[in-house]
């Protein structure tokens, strides 16, 4: 198993950045394919992006790329999310989550393991 914690939300003025992190507890952290997920209220949780061990391939969903980058240090047990030219649209509480890599990468239900989520709230 692992335990997930996010951390790196807050408020941000539309255009600015955030880098969001998610630090992992277990040893077997690097095996895992990780994915970060948002949920805005009234919505159902969305695919944001995902990364396999060693860190490819990457995908991402599509109103995210070119905006947001996805990575990994398997030596910090660190999964990040680094997002720029942040949108008001973007603002939702933001859930790392861990799954196996032959699971469908983009559902939410395909991953066992989730943090508690962080705020991210982008202001117009």
């Amino acid at each position: 198993q692992v335990q997930l914690v996010e951390s790196g939300g807050g408020l941000v003025q539309a255009g600015g950045s955030l880098m969001l992190s998610c630090a992992a507890s277990g040893r077997t952290f690097s095996l895992y394919r990780m994915g970060w997920f948002r949920q805005a209220p009234g919505k159902e949780r969305e695919f944001v992006a995902t990364i396999n061990p060693s860190g490819v391939p990457t995908i991402y969903a599509d109103s995210m790329k070119g905006r947001f980058t996805i990575s990994r240090d398997d030596a910090k047990n660190s999964l990040y999310l680094q997002m720029s030219s942040l949108k008001p649209e973007d603002t939702a509480v933001y859930y790392c989550a861990a799954g196996g890599i032959f699971a469908a990468p983009r559902l939410s239900q395909h991953y066992p393991f989730w943090g508690q989520g962080t705020q991210v709230t982008v202001s117009a």
